[in-house]
């Protein structure tokens, strides 16, 4: 039998029996009920979760389909969509657009309703925290010298090389032989390194002082 069948406004004629008519009717009627953005998110969640991307085998359970082919259709939605990525070696990645968040706006006494959601703009932390991803690295922060700035042990704070310090900025520092984070002031030819907490003295280089980095941005997690 010859049918014309029209999918998203493009025509395929298509030969069927009665029962592949039947299996490629049961699969439009699925399509239906999916959308680019459930399989975004279902594939989102799993990165999240699993810090890889699906192969393509685990995305035919992630996303109820039957087959591989159905899979590759909707990847080829993603990365259309510039939902998906390829990396260098052609393999799949989030976009920065799928790990994003909705900015839903201020809080103060309230919270925004789902309408005022729908409003909002889509943040991704790595382009609002790293404005040059080249120079930049994370590092992990220890002690309590920079409470006062509100940088406590265990928060991870991203570090940009190559950027002159000016007073007042935080960086990281080899003093003489260790590393230190602290502010950053500079008197004539003198510089002082200065702690966020009274209980440490601001620290003057004796032989060495190498810069590592200025601080650009603090991270802290509550929940694991």
């Amino acid at each position: 039998m010859l049918m014309l069948i029209d999918v998203k406004r493009l025509s395929y004629k298509i030969f069927l029996d009665n029962r592949t008519l039947v299996l490629y009717y049961s699969f439009i009627m699925e399509e239906k009920r999916r959308t680019l953005k459930t399989v975004e998110k279902a594939i989102a969640a799993f990165f999240r979760e699993s810090r890889r991307m699906p192969t393509y085998a685990e995305m035919i359970d992630l996303l109820g389909v039957r087959s591989k082919s159905v899979v590759h259709f909707w990847v080829n939605k993603l990365l259309t969509a510039g939902l998906l990525e390829k990396d260098s070696r052609g393999f799949l990645k989030p976009s920065r657009r799928t790990l994003a968040l909705p900015m839903v706006g201020e809080v103060a006494a309230g919270f925004p309703s789902p309408a005022e959601e729908e409003l909002r703009d889509i943040i991704s932390f790595d382009e609002y925290l790293v404005t040059r991803p080249e120079s930049s690295f994370l590092l992990k922060v220890s002690g309590d010298s920079m409470a006062g700035e509100g940088i406590m042990g265990g928060d991870l704070v991203i570090v940009e090389k190559g950027r002159d310090p000016k007073n007042g900025d935080i960086i990281v520092a080899e003093v003489d032989g260790e590393w230190t984070i602290k502010y950053f002031r500079k008197e004539g030819k003198n510089i002082i390194l200065e702690a966020a907490n009274p209980k440490y003295q601001p620290i003057r280089p004796k032989s060495e002082l190498r810069l590592g980095g200025v601080v650009t941005a603090v991270i802290r997690k509550y929940h694991r």
